[in-house]
């Protein structure tokens, strides 16, 4: 049998104060994925754009292709690169958060749940943080 709920006309957004550390691991489990299918279909566009010089080696050397002169542009950019280390903490904590909830559906650890959660979280940050100089090196501001 069915129950229902009245939740009335308007939904309450004061609610994610009362969200828990398994609400937040899910909400940001579900963005990181979104966030890496959008980054495949433009990472997929982009290398669209390589099928003009394939095979033509002194387009490529030349630099007249399109897509070396498009990576190229793109590379020199301070958001792009601001970009690829926004990329690397999405992925990092994904990977993170999937391992995490591979360890709770195997029964592993489901007590820490919450402590995993932060882990994951820390870690992310301290593997992003510890990527910025790579990625800003060679890049004006």
């Amino acid at each position: 049998m069915s129950q229902s709920y009245n939740r009335g006309l308007i939904e309450d957004f004061g609610r994610w104060k009362e969200f828990s550390a398994g609400m937040w691991a899910w909400i940001f489990h579900k963005f990181t994925g979104w966030m890496l299918i959008g980054y495949l279909f433009t990472h997929i566009a982009v290398l669209s754009t390589s099928l003009g010089a394939a095979g033509n080696a002194s387009a490529i050397q030349a630099e007249t292709d399109v897509y070396t002169t498009t990576l190229q542009g793109l590379e020199g950019l301070f958001l792009v690169r601001l970009l690829e280390v926004g990329l690397l903490a999405v992925a990092v904590f994904h990977i993170l958060n999937g391992l995490r909830l591979l360890m709770v559906d195997l029964g592993v650890g489901l007590e820490a749940q919450d402590k995993s959660f932060y882990a994951s979280l820390v870690l992310t940050g301290a593997i992003t943080v510890a990527s910025v100089p790579t990625f800003l090196s060679g890049v004006s501001l």
